[in-house]
């Protein structure tokens, strides 16, 4: 989707970026219910209470209600970024850690433009070496973004991350609470049933569960099928936090990996199928 280079000192590597992730949201269209036909929106405006056309259509930022300032392909020009387009400069290295996720925002793969790959390969094990992340600066359809690059596995990926100024402060979050006290015996109970939720991370555990059942839904109304609704589970009024905290550990521990107990019922029907086969 884009070709330059990484500016990694006096060193130029030229790279391919590829998007590193896509969405898979299910999209519905709007559909006239009477000939099942797509709907189309069109430009109107308002005021003059008529469809407006494209060559007709101009930039305009609201600085008040409804007041605007207009700006021409001209002035955009004139403020181009003096960025490269076409280049990563790296201005800084640091360490992940020092990142906080709330920052990144979207993910590209980087691959070099060359079979060889000398310059390539020589940052890739540099910065796995000193475990060090580059902080960089690239423009991207004429918006400059902050990004970090990093190495996976054996390859470069860049995060596009947001700009300080981008990230709201935590003092607009409203309702926190400022004591820090908590009751012992439920802290105890919580680090308990964090423990026994503890696991090695495995992405591929995880699914959409509701994109799962929209697209099976789907597929059934396609072949003509009846859709059958799941019925609701039953809501769990608990309303003692140590009663939910214990309730919540007992759950978890079969997901830990250890045998649950057979019941009487359970017992006699594998008895049964022993002496049936």
């Amino acid at each position: 989707m884009w070709k330059g280079s990484i500016s990694f000192g006096l060193v130029n590597i030229p790279i391919k970026m590829f998007a590193a992730t896509e969405s898979k949201d299910v999209r519905f269209r709007y559909i006239h219910k009477t000939c099942n036909t797509p709907v189309k929106y069109k430009k109107v405006c308002p005021t003059c209470n008529e469809e407006v056309k494209e060559e007709d259509i101009v930039k305009g930022f609201e600085y008040e209600p409804g007041r605007f300032v207009i700006i021409t392909n001209e002035d955009l020009e004139s403020v181009k970024s003096e960025v490269n387009g076409k280049t990563i400069e790296i201005v800084d290295f640091v360490k992940l850690s020092e990142i906080d996720p709330i920052y990144f925002n979207k993910t590209y793969y980087l691959a070099p433009q060359d079979t060889v790959g000398k310059a390539y390969k020589l940052l890739r094990k540099a910065m796995d070496d000193t475990e060090k992340i580059a902080i960089a600066r690239i423009t991207i359809r004429n918006k400059q973004s902050l990004a970090a690059l990093r190495v996976l596995k054996n390859v470069l990926v860049m995060e596009t991350i947001f700009y300080p100024d981008e990230v709201r402060p935590i003092s607009q979050v409203p309702g926190l609470p400022e004591d820090e006290n908590v009751n012992e015996g439920e802290l105890t109970i919580a680090n308990q049933l964090i423990d026994q939720l503890t696991a090695a991370f495995d992405p591929s555990k995880y699914k959409d569960d509701y994109r799962e059942a929209m697209l099976d839904l789907i597929n059934k109304k396609i072949a003509g099928q009846d859709v059958q609704v799941t019925k609701e589970a039953p809501e769990r009024n608990v309303i003692d936090l140590m009663e939910a905290l214990q309730a919540s550990l007992q759950q978890a521990k079969p997901q830990k990996g250890k045998p649950e107990k057979s019941t009487a019922k359970e017992k006699k029907k594998k008895t049964t199928g022993k002496q049936t086969g």
